[in-house]
């Protein structure tokens, strides 16, 4: 199992130079081809006291168009020479942006793509939700902080919990843990569960084994916030990548990983892969 084609995707009107960095590294790492993608939504045509001249939007479109050309040739200037094969596509469109790079990672094995933003854009019409994004796409995520210079696999954690959507998680990673110096597989479980959580973990470790990827499990009580227990973790362990599996009701935005947070998973101060 490989990463054969990999998409990054581009914020407009803001830096991508650490995304790019770890999509190069993660191309060359795998011989993969590279789709940039970056899409926005043109001003809403509004009527009655909230018309907006055609000067106006024209002018909002030139300005999409101009953005989208700027991050098109930032991708082709940190990529070239350093990768074979290089496509392009953005668009400017009514649809929710999540459900365009949704559509578009239908030809990558894997997305790359930055965090979702702490404070609320006042133009969300060039921000897309990361979890809507993870929730639509059907394809591991890979969520890249912006000042990341590479991906770093000396030590890499895998937050289980006993679901379909941690199972599909470590499955989309393996070629990363492949790679990995280290791997531990934890489980944050209550007192009365920890036995359980061990003959779990072992079966995962001797799974992973079989695939080239010797891993160590590591089941840890619960004190509190599973989030940050299993963070707490992830630094001791010196983790340059969280695995985690997300899933949840669309209406509730609920990501479960035994208390895994949002911020934990979509704000990181490490990269992180999850999958639904």
């Amino acid at each position: 199992m490989t990463y054969a084609s990999l998409m990054v995707h581009l914020d407009l009107g803001a830096p991508n130079a650490g995304l790019l960095r770890v999509a190069a590294d993660l191309a060359e790492r795998f011989k993969a081809q590279v789709i940039g993608i970056a899409a926005c939504q043109p001003m809403p045509i509004t009527y009655g006291d909230g018309y907006m001249s055609a000067d106006v939007i024209e002018q909002d479109r030139a300005e999409s168009e101009k953005e989208t050309e700027k991050a098109e040739a930032e991708f082709r200037a940190a990529l070239h020479g350093r990768v074979a094969g290089l496509q392009w596509r953005s668009a400017i469109s009514y649809m929710a942006l999540a459900d365009y790079v949704a559509g578009q990672a239908r030809a990558a094995d894997l997305l790359i793509t930055g965090p979702d933003r702490k404070a609320p854009s006042l133009d969300s019409s060039r921000q897309v939700n990361i979890g809507n994004l993870v929730m639509r796409i059907g394809r591991p995520v890979l969520i890249v902080p912006p000042d990341a210079d590479t991906l770093d696999l000396a030590s890499v954690v895998v937050g289980w919990k006993e679901s379909r959507e941690t199972r599909r998680a470590v499955m989309d990673a393996l070629p990363l843990l492949q790679q990995a110096g280290r791997v531990a597989v934890v489980e944050v479980a209550a007192d009365e569960d920890l036995v359980d959580a061990c003959h779990r973990l072992q079966d995962v470790v001797a799974w992973l084994k079989c695939h080239g990827v010797a891993a160590e499990a590591v089941a840890a009580p619960s004190v509190g916030n599973d989030a940050t227990r299993l963070d707490a973790i992830a630094r001791e362990h010196g983790a340059g990548l969280l695995v985690a599996g997300a899933y949840g009701h669309n209406r509730l935005r609920e990501w479960v990983l035994g208390g895994v947070t949002r911020d934990l998973l979509l704000r990181p101060d490490r990269c992180s892969l999850v999958s639904h």
